[in-house]
């Protein structure tokens, strides 16, 4: 393997490490929303109902 490509590996290693650290250090709300954020489908649906409530399309909770 060439200089370059080892080199890449170690930076992309490293990487990978420093986001192990980040992620290791999420509370538990932090990796619930993350969870939803990385969920393309959830994601859409809250982007939808945001929509829908800046235009009064929401429904009452009484009609639940």
């Amino acid at each position: 393997m060439s200089g370059v490509l080892k080199e890449l590996d170690q930076v992309e290693l490293v990487n990978i490490n420093r986001l192990v650290y980040i992620l290791k250090g999420l509370s538990a709300a932090e990796l619930e929303t993350l969870e939803i954020l990385l969920d393309e489908e959830a994601s859409k649906t809250i982007t939808q109902s945001l929509k829908e409530l800046e235009k009064g399309q929401g429904i009452p909770i009484e009609e639940w």
